[in-house]
């Protein structure tokens, strides 16, 4: 998919940034203010919620390909949290639904800007059939 064909790099950094901060506010929202835990201070499980959507903050703003790359591993934790609160939860399935679409939306957005980005800025993992290619020919070299 070329860059024309595909959405602006301009349009992704913003879709990343929405659902980024959507899904924090919403996170706060969800566990401090709408639903929060009945036997638990719900301001140490709220901040409990938020701290590892904090961690990449500054790259994400910075615009850092890959801070937003790396920032997927912990939308991992939010989306098998939605998950599985849709499974077991009635009470709490539509605020998990909206957790699930922003976490969603953000990891593909995440994926998107990294990659154009990445590209832009001349970053470029080599596909694994060359690193075996290379790796092959430096141990027959070596070998001989």
């Amino acid at each position: 998919m070329t860059q024309s064909s595909a959405t602006s790099p301009l349009f992704e950094r913003y879709l990343a940034l929405f659902s980024y901060f959507a899904l924090l506010l919403w996170v706060l929202a969800w566990h401090g203010f709408i639903s929060p835990h009945p036997d638990l201070n719900s301001t140490a499980v709220t901040v409990g919620w938020c701290i590892p959507l904090l961690l990449p903050f500054i790259g994400i703003i910075k615009g850092k390909p890959y801070t937003h790359a790396w920032a997927n591993f912990i939308l991992m934790f939010y989306f098998l949290h939605s998950l599985t609160i849709l499974y077991i939860d009635n009470g709490e399935r539509m605020l998990a639904a909206i957790e699930l679409l922003l976490t969603s939306v953000n990891f593909v957005a995440n994926i998107l800007y990294a990659r154009h980005k990445g590209k832009a800025l001349g970053l470029k993992l080599t596909r694994l059939s060359e690193v075996e290619k290379q790796e092959k020919a430096k141990f027959e070299s070596s070998s001989k």
